[in-house]
């Protein structure tokens, strides 16, 4: 395993289809993101549109649509694709949400440098 940063979440808190939010101290600054969990893949994103730079949850660890097929922005109801952030309904269509470098190991999602 490489080196680890900081520990994000606990697998056996995230479902599949699931996501979680996580806030941490991270070079100097606060980094507020969200994990989710698709296909027993894991995915990891900065917590903030790319429309409005408004977080995309509308309650604590909310972070998909109804259908758990999106992660989908609680402002304007923009939908993006799990597997690579992109924007493909909303007023930020083909835009990205920043994505997160992590490792899966110990039974947890690690931020990777």
């Amino acid at each position: 395993m490489s080196e680890r940063l900081l520990r994000l979440v606990c697998l056996e808190d995230l479902e599949d289809p699931g996501s979680k939010g996580f806030f941490v101290e991270w070079r100097g600054e606060e980094l507020q993101g969200l994990v989710v969990q698709q296909d027993a893949q894991i995915f990891a994103y900065v917590n903030r549109c790319p429309h409005t730079g408004a977080p995309l949850d509308w309650m604590p660890d909310q972070f998909l649509d109804s259908e758990s097929s999106y992660i989908q922005c609680a402002v304007h109801g923009a939908l993006f694709e799990i597997d690579s952030g992109r924007c493909v309904y909303g007023p930020c269509v083909n835009q990205y949400l920043q994505r997160l470098q992590v490792e899966v190991a110990d039974g947890g999602v690690y931020l990777k440098q």
